[in-house]
């Protein structure tokens, strides 16, 4: 096995229980660690049978700035199950989602949920 981590994906989406989130928007961060099993794709060096970040990051994208989501821990989910449907090699996703501009009545840096796929 090895990880892939990708941190810190950020795009503009409209995420929220709040009308004013969807009206606005606001940006979310996303990090993706999976654990990947690699069959015989490193000995090889063969980019065809392991988990191409690249494509990885253009699938997080287009979930994230996709239909709008009320819990970021469904986003989140959604983004675990579409990688591990794509890539049959992760064993499993755990997907950060970070939003900075929660709306609370305090002050805080963000709020952030961590959903694993498959549930373990």
């Amino acid at each position: 096995m090895y990880t892939i981590r990708m941190m810190n994906c950020a795009f503009f989406a409209h995420h929220g229980v709040f009308e004013e989130e969807e009206k606005l928007g606001q940006r979310f961060y996303v990090d993706a660690v999976l654990t990947v099993d690699p069959g015989d794709s490193l000995e090889n060096d063969d980019i065809d049978k392991t988990v191409h970040y690249g494509i990885v990051f253009s699938m997080i994208e287009k979930i994230i700035t996709g239909k709008r989501r009320y819990l970021i821990e469904a986003l989140a989910l959604d983004v675990a199950k579409a990688l591990c449907a794509a890539f049959p090699q992760i064993q499993k996703a755990d997907i950060t989602v970070r939003k900075p501009n929660a709306p609370v009545a305090g002050v805080l840096d963000y709020v952030e949920v961590t959903v694993g796929w498959p549930h373990i």
